[in-house]
C-alpha cells in the first residue's frame, strides 16, 4: 500500500471501531467509541488540510510554502471539546456506577412496548384505535369513570364546607386545605 492509502484506511477503521462500541450498552465502551470517533475526525480534518509546510508565520517563509494553519487550530479546538464530553460522560458513568452498582444501560420496558407495536406514521395513529393502556395521558378515555365520580363527589364537599368563606378566585372551586 502507498503512503496515501493509508492514512484514510486508519481513519475509516477508527470510524468503524468507534460507531462499533458507540452502539454498546456499556458506558464505557460509549466513551472509548467516542474518543476513536474523535480521534478519527481530528485526522480527517488534519489530513484535508493539504500538505505540510513551514510555520505560518509572515517572515518567515512564502505564503506558497506555508502550511494551513485553520485544520490545526479546528483540531486544537476539537480536542478541548472532545476532552470536555469525555469528561462529562465519565461523570455519568460515576454516577451510575454509585447508584446502581452497574454501568450498563437497561432494558427499559416502556421501550420493549412501543417496539412490539406495528409499525404506523403519527399521523395515521388514531388514539381511538390503541388499547386504553397504550393511550396517551390527554386522551379522553384515558381517565375512568369511577376516578371521576369520586373527584365530583369531593369537590361537592368541599364546595359545601366552604360555601361561606370568600375566595380570590371565583372561578376555581375551594382547595383542600384547612379553613381560616
Amino acid at each position: 500500500m502507498t503512503p496515501t492509502v493509508v492514512l484514510p484506511v486508519i481513519i475509516g477503521g477508527l470510524y468503524a471501531a468507534g460507531v462499533y462500541l458507540l452502539l454498546d450498552r456499556s458506558l464505557t465502551r460509549v466513551v472509548l467509541g467516542f474518543l476513536l470517533l474523535g480521534n478519527a475526525t481530528n485526522l480527517l480534518v488534519l489530513s484535508s488540510g493539504g500538505p505540510s509546510g513551514k510555520a505560518p508565520i509572515i517572515g518567515v517563509a512564502e505564503p506558497e510554502e506555508m502550511s494551513d494553519p485553520l485544520p490545526q487550530a479546528l483540531v486544537l479546538t476539537a480536542i478541548v471539546i472532545t476532552f470536555g464530553i469525555a469528561a462529562f460522560l465519565l461523570a455519568i458513568i460515576y454516577r451510575s456506577w454509585r447508584l446502581v452498582r452497574q454501568e450498563v444501560v437497561g432494558v427499559d420496558e416502556e421501550d420493549r412496548r412501543v417496539a412490539a407495536r406495528e409499525g404506523m406514521d403519527a399521523d395515521e395513529l388514531d388514539p381511538d384505535d390503541l388499547a386504553p393502556e397504550d393511550r396517551p395521558a390527554a386522551h379522553a378515555d384515558s381517565l375512568h369513570a369511577r376516578r371521576l365520580e369520586e373527584d365530583r363527589a369531593v369537590e361537592e364537599v368541599l364546595a359545601a364546607r366552604y360555601a361561606g368563606i370568600p375566595s380570590d378566585d371565583v372561578d376555581l372551586p375551594p382547595t383542600r386545605g384547612s379553613a381560616p
